[in-house]
């Protein structure tokens, strides 16, 4: 075998040894899957039930967005102010209400929400009552790997990844500064990784994973 043809071989098994080192230090089992729809950028859920003369309307602004732990909510009650106030998701994602007590908002939208209280709410009342809801406040989003201040932060609209790593103090020297894993629960309540970089925009809820680079 010739000299050039040796180097070349010599190559090729390294390459392959880092692809199979890669593959041993990721020890995450989650699955692995590619963006699907939108990718974070719901704008500001609110939505109506209900009119001053009985009929019932909703908005369709930002129907897609699930509730989930730490979301905090504005619900009003028109003409009802002790119905009125902020309430916050808790960690079991149950949203607890006056009158109803608990409801399981985790994995609601918004207007689904405000129909779980209309409809709890009816009994007691001669007429549909009027409820809207809004989310003042979405859940935090979680920044862990190879960043200087990993840990948790207020979500934002229109958060990219890089956005992210930035607000976490930027890369460590170790870190990979593009390729990242961005872990959520899918529609169905399961968790996953998604193959990112520096343009994907965040989700509330999520966990950026900013990787180690190995050579």
């Amino acid at each position: 075998m010739s000299a050039p043809s040796r180097r070349a071989l010599r190559r090729s098994r390294g390459l392959l040894a880092a692809v199979f080192a890669l593959a041993a230090c990721d020890s995450d089992t989650t699955q692995i899957v590619q963006e699907t729809g939108s990718s974070g950028s719901e704008s500001p859920n609110l939505v109506t039930t209900g009119s001053p003369d009985g009929g019932r309307s909703a908005s369709t602004r930002g129907q897609g967005y699930k509730l989930g732990p730490n979301d905090r909510l504005r619900i009003i009650v028109f003409g009802q102010p002790t119905l009125t106030g902020e309430f916050t998701v808790d960690g079991n994602g149950m949203l607890s209400y006056p009158l109803i007590g608990n409801i399981d908002a985790g994995g609601l939208t918004v207007g689904e929400l405000q129909q779980a209280i209309t409809r709890k709410l009816e009994p007691d009342y001669p007429v549909n009552p009027n409820v809207s809801a809004e989310v003042v406040t979405r859940r935090p989003f979680y920044v862990i790997g190879e960043v200087q201040k990993p840990g948790t932060y207020p979500y934002v609209t229109q958060m990219t990844a890089l956005n992210a790593v930035a607000l976490a103090g930027g890369f460590t020297y170790r870190a990979r500064r593009n390729g990242f894993y961005v872990k959520r629960l899918d529609q169905n309540g399961k968790m996953v990784r998604i193959l990112a970089d520096a343009a994907t925009l965040l989700r509330p809820g999520d966990t950026l994973e900013v990787r180690e680079r190995y050579f």
